[in-house]
């Protein structure tokens, strides 16, 4: 029997070409390949390194031309073109052709994609007559939508290495479907979806087998890149975040020697990046701090990097934690704060302390990291007002600020606030759709806020001489013709004509969805920004 995992393409006004790396079809791979050693495996990746292609915007998305209306050079630029990022279906179907598998396994994580990975399906069926299954986040949250889909076979829900192991064992053999757990399936017109089981153990499962990866492919800063998994599940109930349909709430943990192993294997085959992709590395102290101590071990006076790009949980980190992991080799965190408001964060079940995340800030930024806060905009029933102290907050620490804006996805805890959602729905559920404003947080707002942020971080990179500067003086230097320059020009026409414009070629135009109103709840809160390099922007 052949098998072929497949990572579909994607559509959307952006891509994230560093978070890309297939890891979840790599441990699919190293199970398959390990309980079922006489079936014939393989990975393609038909989205990184494909390039992109411009293409028309859906029509449920034609609301959001208004916002992204015309190319823009400054450092505010929000989109402008949609995107088709991989491969072409056509061209998807025919390699497969050439593959001939007996079953294309296609992964799913992301709601708003789901279209892309039906498109793939039928595109193959047509081409080769191949069984079909589909796993992953949305396969999980939404079974019935994807195996409804008549190129679809198969769904599976949940972590999906036991599942298919069973899957493919049952379809060598012949053996009935109904006893594996969290499969999906098809059986004289009716669809069966199976109640979702235990996995294997974690710390059982082999390496995720990147064999099939190219590791000139994955880079970051030009140097080859792994994605690392030391963990599955989160105990937290953030009503907003969909983690826990797939991996649970029992927090599971892989021995850091076993980690650590894997990464000297990478290691060797050229890799000087890891990114840690656990959803709470940091929740086990004992664990994050022995594997840290075994990193600095292993890898002492070796040139490595560690990252966590899915972010950190501040409410275990301390300076102990914090200098154990810059010491092992990071450098970089991203922290979610999602709200300053502790009434915001109560009601979205998030057990953390704005407090907190300041004297977390202080230690790491103490150490030398550089830092990025994750604010979400746009949550349900929270005010302007708020949503502007949050990133008034953030302006005041010397960080990034990285705005998400509120999105919805199925069967979510605060999915149960909002109607059922339909299949235009789950379509929606991406930043960039905006979908979701509110009496208190029009659309427009989401979009000035989602700016404004762009504004405080572009000043936030500027290299301050001595320990602070007015920002009148910034606004009197210099500069030749580019991104800064144009930065500087239009927030300066911002101030003093209360209007926002795009700038290109030489040319301003004037932003109609922007409300200088929204801006200034938030800009006229600030008498100071901090910059990256903790140094003082003046404003007034």
């Amino acid at each position: 029997m052949k098998v072929l995992l497949i990572q579909p393409p994607v559509q959307d006004f952006y891509d994230t070409d560093i978070r890309l790396q297939p890891l979840g079809l790599c441990f699919l791979q190293a199970a398959l390949s390990l309980h079922c050693p006489t079936v014939k495996v393989s990975i393609r990746d038909f989205h990184h390194g494909y390039g992109r292609q411009t293409i028309a915007i859906p029509k449920e998305l034609h609301y959001l031309k208004e916002y992204y209306s015309s190319p823009n050079s400054t450092p505010f630029s929000s989109f402008h073109q949609y995107y088709h990022f991989g491969l072409s279906f056509a061209e998807i179907a025919r390699e497969v052709k050439k593959e001939k598998p007996d079953l294309v396994g296609i992964s799913s994580l992301f709601a708003p994609y789901y279209r892309e990975v039906l498109h793939c399906a039928a595109a193959i069926k047509k081409k080769w007559p191949t069984k079909i299954v589909i796993g992953g986040g949305q396969a999980t949250c939404s079974p019935e939508l994807m195996l409804n889909d008549s190129s679809v076979d198969y769904v599976i829900s949940g972590e999906g290495e036991k599942p298919l192991v069973e899957m493919v064992q049952a379809l060598i053999s012949g053996s009935p479907l109904r006893t594996i757990a969290g499969l999906g399936y098809k059986q004289e017109g009716r669809m069966h979806l199976n109640p979702i089981g235990k996995n294997y153990p974690f710390d059982s499962l082999p390496c995720p087998d990147f064999s099939d990866l190219s590791k000139e492919k994955y880079l970051y800063q030009n140097k080859p890149l792994a994605f690392i998994q030391s963990s599955r599940g989160c105990p937290h109930h953030c009503s907003f975040c969909s983690v826990h349909q797939i991996f649970g709430r029992t927090y599971r943990r892989r021995r850091p020697e076993k980690i650590v192993t894997e990464m000297e294997l990478r290691y060797l085959d050229g890799v000087r990046v890891f990114d840690f992709e656990d959803d709470n590395l940091t929740l086990d102290r004992e664990h994050i701090v022995e594997l840290c101590e075994r990193i600095r071990e292993r890898f002492k006076g070796r040139d490595i990097t560690l990252l966590a790009m899915n972010g950190i949980s501040y409410k275990n980190l301390d300076f102990e934690i914090l200098t154990q992991m810059k010491e092992a080799g990071f450098s970089r965190l991203n922290l979610a704060l999602v709200s300053s408001e502790q009434k915001v964060l109560k009601a979205l079940g998030r057990p953390h302390q704005a407090d907190k995340l300041v004297e977390v800030v202080q230690s790491a930024f103490s150490l030398g990291f550089e830092l990025e806060v994750h604010q979400i905009i746009g949550l349900p029933n929270e005010s302007l007002f708020s949503i502007a102290k949050s990133m008034s907050f953030l302006a005041r620490l010397p960080v990034l600020i990285g705005v998400s804006i509120f999105y919805l996805t199925p069967k979510t805890e605060i999915a149960a606030l909002f109607p059922e959602m339909k299949a235009s729905d789950i379509f929606k559920s991406r930043s960039t759709a905006m979908a979701y404003p509110n009496q208190g947080c029009d659309r427009d707002d989401l979009f000035t806020v989602f700016t404004t942020a762009r504004i405080i971080n572009f000043l936030k990179g500027i290299q301050v001489e001595g320990e602070e500067i007015q920002l009148k003086e910034i606004f009197r230097q210099e500069r030749k013709e580019d991104r800064s320059f144009s930065g500087i020009e239009v927030l300066k026409k911002l101030l003093r004509e209360k209007k926002l414009y795009s700038y290109n070629k030489g040319k301003f135009t004037e932003h109609k969805r922007f409300k200088p109103s929204t801006f200034e709840k938030v800009w006229y809160n600030l008498d100071e920004i901090i910059t990256q390099q903790d140094k003082k922007i003046i404003l007034r």
